[in-house]
């Protein structure tokens, strides 16, 4: 009985995967010396370098506590730097960051690589049905109109 709860438990499924798809993502970014999510938060450095910390955030789904963490590892292995402007912490990657580039995006095809030998062409469809419900969960009231938000 206590299988069929696991099966059918979103919370317990979707961290089950997150932590085997989490190991992969170490796995294959472990020659850039980065973790999976550095990498992309310099991969989305490389397609607007001097972007807010706020929207980082934003783009990358995590908290600012979280943003500012990953900024300041990075800003110590000198691949990015901030700089404030006014109210904004704008982030920038540095020579060194940029040099990253290549072996960043060659980490992220041998990921999805793994991915798609394992599920087949599948693996896309199934990311882009994971990044939906995402957004449908995180709407007011889980993304849910038949339940009200509890007081």
């Amino acid at each position: 009985m206590l299988d069929i709860y696991f099966k059918e438990c979103l919370y317990f499924s979707a961290n089950r995967l997150g932590r085997i798809i989490t190991k992969m993502a170490e796995d294959a970014f472990a020659s850039s010396g980065v973790s999976p999510t550095a990498a992309f938060l310099l991969m989305a450095l490389y397609e607007r370098d001097g972007i807010s910390q706020k929207e980082l955030g934003q783009i990358l789904h995590l908290q600012p506590s979280t943003v500012t963490r990953l900024i300041e590892k990075l800003a110590a292995k000198q691949l990015l730097y901030n700089r404030v402007d006014g109210r904004l912490s704008l982030i920038y990657a540095t020579d060194k960051g940029k040099s990253l580039e290549a072996v960043l995006h060659q980490c992220w095809d041998a990921l999805r690589e793994r991915y798609r030998a394992i599920l087949g062409d599948e693996e896309d469809g199934l990311s882009l049905h994971l990044y939906e419900v995402c957004n449908q969960l995180e709407q007011p009231n889980g993304g849910s109109t038949r339940f009200p938000a509890a007081p």
